[in-house]
């Protein structure tokens, strides 16, 4: 499913997502395919659901006109010595 089908389908809501096609250009992460797994009217579940979330499942809300995951990079941290 397409971001714009799942903007139609369910305007102004959260929507749980699973990333089924992806690519990356220029450190963002553009999501091509998805699956609806589940939409939500209320927004602490979908945090609840969001902090939960790992892989390719995301908690994104329809009120966004594009679906981009800005890829951010973590370097390690080294303690005092």
């Amino acid at each position: 499913m397409k971001w714009e089908e799942v903007r139609k389908i369910y305007p102004d809501r959260f929507v749980k997502i699973q990333i089924l096609k992806a690519h990356i250009e220029d450190n963002v992460r553009y999501i091509d395919d998805m699956a609806v797994m589940q939409a939500f009217d209320d927004e602490r579940e979908a945090t609840r659901e969001l902090v939960r979330a790992k892989d390719d499942i995301l908690v994104y809300h329809t009120g966004k006109e594009k679906l981009e995951v800005q890829i951010k990079q973590i370097f390690g941290f080294r303690g005092a010595t």
